[in-house]
């Protein structure tokens, strides 16, 4: 299996988790939202899908190397909700660099506009500004 197989089904997975259980699930929906909203933030970008567009190579280099540490710290700790969420991310994140593959694009779109769904549940709840 190539690398860019196994990712389409890693990303398959993820969307069927999310649109399966992940949504109804409200704590990891708002964790995923909060991690979504400080990222783009720090970007100054309104949404996770606009912050992916403003992410340079070294800080997507960055990123995916802290989505991985954090992503298995919170996983070894017992907080699955927590790797749940940053995993999320990590895939849309990479998902953004193989786009040329018609069925990973479709893919990372469904998720980027699930974390988007995310960000704006979590500032309708927390009243988080927009950033």
């Amino acid at each position: 299996m190539t690398k860019e197989q196994d990712f389409k089904q890693r990303l398959a997975a993820i969307l069927k988790d999310m649109q399966e259980s992940g949504v109804k699930d409200q704590a990891a929906m708002e964790l995923l939202g909060s991690l979504a909203l400080d990222l783009s933030g720090n970007l100054n970008a309104v949404s996770w899908s606009q912050a992916k567009k403003l992410i340079t190579t070294p800080t997507y280099s960055v990123l995916l190397k802290k989505f991985e540490q954090e992503g298995n710290e919170h996983y070894q700790a017992g907080r699955e909700k927590h790797a749940y969420a940053i995993q999320a991310l990590a895939v849309s994140l990479v998902a953004g660099t193989m786009r040329a593959d018609s069925v990973i694009r479709e893919g990372e779109i469904l998720l980027d506009a699930i974390i988007d769904a995310a960000v704006a549940a979590y500032r309708r709840l927390h009243g988080a500004a927009k950033h």
